[in-house]
């Protein structure tokens, strides 16, 4: 017997080489045991294997949210199956339902995950564009346009269609509530630091807050059917009136 064709030491004719962390086999001339990535000091065999699963299952959950929200927002809650969903993720149908065994809880998830997503961006983005801005009534004005925008989002739309939908699908509801809840918490601090010391202190800040919140999430829903440029929309002085009347007593 040649050595390319002799099996590894204690391994008997016939009998497959154990697989190496790279998966080859341990006999492979592609991958020479030698060649293995040595592990650390005191690291564990396998540790890094596990590591490696690990960040293959995390990679394919967020293939899996990524096109749950595609399907969300461009076929709507009935359009978003797990067949339509496993497809455009490119992931086997056992790994979908590993990670979600249920489809309501794979949309919620979808649309948190997209949600938290985009505040940490638009906290970035709205911050970047306050900076030029000092304290007073002008800052106040571009940040109620810049809050607005948000509102004519992906993830606006992704929570709309969930929320439809739970009208009449109580496990749906059940899935969304706590979600809802949190997410609602989340926004809320970003708006928060988007505003910043000043205006977050102010006495009506709480107020003018809520308002602006409800407010903006009510008069966007009709641009699910209209097509206008949300900046020129006639709300948009109304809750800069508002905010100037609450912070600073105009009229």
């Amino acid at each position: 017997m040649t050595d390319r064709a002799r099996p590894p030491d204690g391994a008997a004719a016939g009998v497959p080489a154990p697989a190496t962390a790279s998966g080859h086999d341990a006999g492979s001339l592609t991958a020479p045991r030698g060649r293995e990535e040595p592990r650390s000091p005191g690291e564990p065999r396998g540790l890094k294997e596990s590591r490696s699963r690990e960040e293959r299952s995390a990679d394919s959950r967020e293939l899996i949210l990524n096109a749950a929200v595609d399907c969300l927002v461009d076929s709507g809650y009935a359009g978003a199956s797990t067949l339509a969903i496993q497809a455009r993720a490119g992931v086997s149908r056992g790994r979908l339902l590993h990670h979600f065994p249920s489809r309501d809880g794979l949309l919620v998830a979808a649309a948190q995950h997209l949600a938290n997503r985009r505040l940490r961006e638009t906290e970035i983005r709205v911050s970047d564009a306050l900076a030029g801005h000092p304290e007073g009534p002008e800052r106040v004005d571009r940040c109620i346009e810049l809050l607005w925008a948000t509102f004519h989002e992906p993830h606006f739309w992704a929570a709309v269609e969930l929320w439809t939908a739970a009208r009449t699908n109580e496990a749906l509801a059940s899935a969304l509530r706590p979600a809802e809840r949190q997410l609602r918490e989340s926004i809320r601090a970003v708006t928060d630091r988007i505003w910043g010391p000043w205006v977050r202190e102010h006495p009506r800040y709480d107020e003018l807050r809520e308002l602006l919140f409800t407010s903006m999430r009510g008069a966007a829903l009709p641009y699910a059917f209209e097509s206008r440029d949300p900046a020129a929309d006639r709300h948009v002085e109304v809750w800069k009136s508002a905010a100037r009347a609450l912070l600073y007593g105009e009229r």
